[in-house]
């Protein structure tokens, strides 16, 4: 039991990884463009993955009706999401330790990933909800105008994940390396849930 608390503590505090690195990256690569524009978006607010990416993103977007990128303190999540992942890795660390002495037992540590894997889901489903809003509520005055087939005003939403063609563009949409470190960690609680049942199973030595 002790060694399953151990990776579930090391598990826990993998989601800090998510205060030093992005969570999700968004590239737009087109002819006009050879160095593709990128987004990089962190639990607290969006990045540019060069220095000027998001000012020349905006300025696209201006043309097609587009709102600009937000800034931090524009989305109530930015404020929310490190308060979560900051909840999370503190709660999934006194798990840990009181599975190490004894004090709860590896079913604790499934219930953190169950928890955790909720708030994730709530997480992408409000990402979403948020590309689509960015990229289909255009402003009606915007320069230049495209349409559908059937005449209805065209969207421009980033894929939620994987690639998608807009206009000329070729979007991205791929987990960045603080989802891969969150990812890990969550793994790292299912491990210590199966030690730990494992361990439950086999006779003490």
């Amino acid at each position: 039991m002790k060694r399953a608390s151990i990776l579930m503590i090391i598990g826990s505090l993998c989601l800090l990884g998510l205060f030093k690195f992005p969570l999700w990256n968004i590239m737009l690569g087109a002819p006009q463009y050879p160095d593709p524009l990128g987004m990089n978006i962190h639990i607290t607010g969006i990045q540019g993955v060069s220095e000027f990416d998001l000012q020349n993103i905006d300025g696209l977007n201006h043309y097609i009706g587009m709102k600009t990128i937000p800034k931090a303190d524009e989305m109530w999540e930015f404020k929310a999401f490190p308060i979560v992942i900051i909840g999370m890795a503190f709660l999934g660390v006194i798990i840990g330790f009181l599975g190490f002495f004894g004090k709860v037992d590896y079913r604790y540590f499934l219930g953190w990933f169950v928890l955790m894997s909720i708030l994730g889901v709530m997480g992408m489903y409000d990402f979403n909800v948020w590309l689509t809003d960015y990229g289909s509520n255009l402003d009606p005055h915007a320069i230049i105008k495209v349409t559908n087939e059937d005449g209805t005003p065209m969207t421009y939403k980033p894929p939620l994940f994987g690639y998608k063609k807009l206009l000329n563009f070729n979007v991205s949409s791929m987990p960045a390396l603080g989802a891969w470190a969150m990812f890990l960690g969550m793994s790292l609680t299912v491990v210590a849930f199966l030690v730990g049942w494992k361990s439950k199973r086999l006779p003490a030595s």
